[in-house]
């Protein structure tokens, strides 16, 4: 069976287009199915439409969380409750096409592959945050020990193998594309078109975008504390030759009256101990929710009328 794992926010405009095209999807794969839509936390009728939408087809399946933990989260819930075979991720947006879910489950049934990540070939959404995509992509790429990770996002397929060993990373703070990229399964691309959103507006803003940027940064790298090191010797560096430079002008009468050499001294100094704060603080923090170990999320209702079907016989 494949599960069809889809995080919903907000989106009462496209669910019905999205249902009728998944279906539709699955349906090419000639296998039995599941949709799994994890609500997280939708304040709009998504919610009573998934319920109507399942009163008429049982493979849709509905996971209510009791408040919205993040894009993550959800992708974590559906991936722990999914019961299929083979589990993909897709946005609830439809700028990921389930149409490519057929050629996903082709690429995997053969048993050469574990892992099919779809890698995008272009992006057809706002200019500014393709700008920042890609910078992104090109920055973690060079900085983790990840170099599959450019351009690819959260859709993908995975074989039972590969979910049971990504079900076995528990982590808090969580980027889903390096955590399915560590695991080491085999792998391979489906290049596509990501599409521009045609209903409602995107759920993730720049700020979100900007935390899960730093989530995977420091998550799958080092670089930052390397940074500090190398700023650290650098001012040490800077220090040195300026006294150098400082008893050479003493030497020859050249010293500048005043304290603006003194306060740009303080100040530069300064300012790097804030910065090596600030990172060593984003590492303590990320620290600290570990050690809290708290759940990831919480499940208000999980709606699925085989259970509730079977518990009734």
């Amino acid at each position: 069976m494949i599960s069809l794992i889809v995080p919903i926010y907000n989106e009462e405009e496209l669910i019905l287009e999205l249902i009728q095209r998944s279906v539709a999807s699955l349906n090419l794969t000639g296998q039995d199915f599941e949709i799994l839509f994890i609500d997280d936390g939708s304040t709009d009728k998504s919610l009573e439409l998934l319920l109507n939408c399942q009163q008429k087809d049982d493979r849709i399946k509905l996971l209510t969380l009791s408040r919205n933990f993040g894009h993550q989260a959800a992708y974590t819930a559906g991936v722990d409750y999914a019961a299929g075979d083979y589990v993909a991720l897709m946005d609830g947006d439809l700028q990921d096409p389930p149409e490519l879910l057929p050629e996903m489950y082709k690429m995997l049934a053969d048993g050469q592959l574990d892992i099919i990540n779809g890698y995008r070939k272009s992006n057809a959404s706002n200019k500014s945050r393709n700008i920042c995509t890609r910078l992104f992509h090109c920055v973690f790429g060079n900085i983790s020990n990840l170099k599959e990770v450019q351009h690819i996002g959260n859709f993908s397929m995975m074989n039972k193998s590969a979910l049971n060993a990504f079900r076995q990373l528990r982590e808090k703070t969580r980027y889903l594309p390096g955590l399915r990229n560590l695991i080491g399964f085999r792998s391979s691309i489906l290049k596509y078109q990501r599409e521009e959103r045609e209903h409602g507006n995107s759920k993730m803003s720049m700020k979100n975008l900007f935390e899960l940027a730093l989530d995977a940064i420091f998550s799958f790298s080092k670089l930052p504390l390397k940074f500090c090191l190398f700023m650290g010797v650098l001012g040490i560096v800077c220090s040195f030759l300026a006294g150098i430079y400082i008893l050479l002008s003493k030497s020859f009468g050249l010293s500048p009256l005043g304290w603006s050499s003194t306060m740009t001294s303080i100040y530069f100094l300064g300012s790097i101990q804030l910065v090596f704060l600030g990172i060593l603080g984003e590492y303590i923090f990320r620290i600290y929710r570990e050690s809290q170990n708290r759940p990831i999320y919480f499940v208000r209702e999980f709606y699925n009328k085989n259970v509730n079907a079977a518990e009734n016989e």
